[in-house]
């Protein structure tokens, strides 16, 4: 049987600003290309890969991102010509609170000390959860290119 690995692809216009961003989000880092290549580029023409199937600027920077625990699935955005049009079908949920064995107040506290951080990194707040009689907190939000995803 194979190996499965996962790799989570996010289609993007700007694949350095969406590194940046989703870096400070998940605690990761820009994938440096393998090999002692000094770019991804350099990398995937001594692969084979035709200049003309690649975007321009594309592998200049990194355009992927990794867990440096080697825990979580490795982040690539990918650059494409059209932008986001309606709804995610498939988005992040960042657990921050603890879940419910922890107070709904030091989850509010959790989860909005990560929304701040994400706001000065460029998410928007999109909505938040937060009925009363719940006790459930948690925040919708936007990266820079307008995907959502949830701090809980």
């Amino acid at each position: 049987m194979t190996t499965l690995t996962l790799q989570l692809t996010i289609d993007c216009a700007e694949p350095r600003r969406m590194v940046a961003f989703w870096s400070e989000a998940l605690g990761y880092v820009p994938e440096p290309p393998p090999g002692g290549h000094a770019t991804w580029r350099e990398y995937w023409a001594d692969m084979g890969v035709p200049a003309e199937e690649l975007p321009s600027g594309a592998g200049e920077t990194a355009e992927s991102i990794v867990d440096p625990e080697g825990q979580g699935p490795r982040v690539w955005f990918q650059q494409v010509p059209e932008s986001k049009v309606t709804k995610n079908r498939l988005h992040l949920d960042l657990k921050v609170g603890g879940g419910r064995d922890v107070s709904l107040a030091v989850r509010t506290e959790r989860v909005t000390a990560t929304v701040d951080r994400l706001k000065a990194a460029g998410a928007t707040v999109q909505r938040t959860m937060d009925e009363p009689g719940m006790e459930y907190y948690a925040v919708v939000l936007q990266d820079p290119e307008g995907n959502e995803f949830c701090v809980v």
